[in-house]
């Protein structure tokens, strides 16, 4: 579109000016090839935006992963000692409450999905928020459960760590 205004200014001011509004439209149409126009390479930082998202959504997956499999190491690795772990009924765990119930069967996630995702970050923290559902079987009682959840990530020696989550029972 800027470039379309530029040829035009330039054709009005070479005395271009007296055709008629009719004429004007087809010169429009005629003259200007949109299809020449070369998109501008992205800007350096957006390119590291797109990569540190990339980075927070495979951090994510980890960690799902993990819960699935109740992989304790895993679990650590991907959170921070201080970890605030909060459920939809209010209950907030420390990381080693957290991986205990994963561990132990008292929260047990046979499979789960994620949906509607965003990542917003900014500098060395991420925010990601998504809908989960998953079945579960905690305390081996078969159950199913569907959460708005909110992540908050913190990048630390090139590495995404999960500082705090919240879950709430999403509206319908």
């Amino acid at each position: 579109m800027k470039r379309f205004i530029v040829v035009l200014l330039i054709l009005c001011m070479a005395g271009i000016t007296q055709r008629t509004k009719a004429q004007a439209k087809v010169f429009k149409v005629q003259d200007v090839q949109i299809q020449k126009y070369k998109k501008p390479p992205l800007p350096e930082h957006y390119k590291q935006y797109l990569e540190e998202t990339r980075e927070v959504e495979i951090a994510v997956q980890q960690l799902t992963k993990a819960m699935i499999d109740a992989d304790s190491s895993q679990l650590y690795a991907l959170t921070y000692r201080n970890l605030k772990y909060a459920h939809s009924t209010g209950l907030v765990q420390s990381q080693k409450e957290f991986v205990d119930g994963i561990t132990s069967g008292r929260s047990d996630f046979l499979s789960i999905d994620l949906s509607d995702q965003t990542v917003d970050i900014i500098d060395s923290t991420a925010c990601v928020r998504h809908i989960l559902t998953a079945k579960t079987f905690d305390n081996k009682v078969p159950g199913s459960v569907k959460l708005a959840i909110l992540l908050v990530w913190v990048k630390q020696g090139g590495k995404w760590r999960l500082l705090a989550r919240q879950a709430v029972k999403p509206q319908q």
